[in-house]
């Protein structure tokens, strides 16, 4: 799935990112908006890994999410 989708969607994505890193709260994701480079930093500093692995996990998260569309 591509990153601007997600973005798009994100009131319907940030669930699933919440429950993926659920040391992150509402209000952080609510504030992260869709924003990819915030979300990376925000993994950083939540959980305190470097850029690098927080990247491959968001990667994997991104590719394990699915298509939102009732019209495929």
């Amino acid at each position: 799935m591509n990153w601007e989708r997600i973005e798009l969607n994100w009131k319907h994505y940030k669930g699933n990112a919440r429950r993926h890193w659920v040391k992150l709260s509402e209000q952080e994701l609510e504030g992260i908006a869709g924003n990819r480079e915030r979300l990376v930093d925000k993994i950083r500093e939540v959980y305190g890994v470097s850029r690098e692995i927080a990247e491959k996990q968001l990667a994997s998260w991104q590719g394990a999410q699915k298509e939102n569309s009732p019209f495929k």
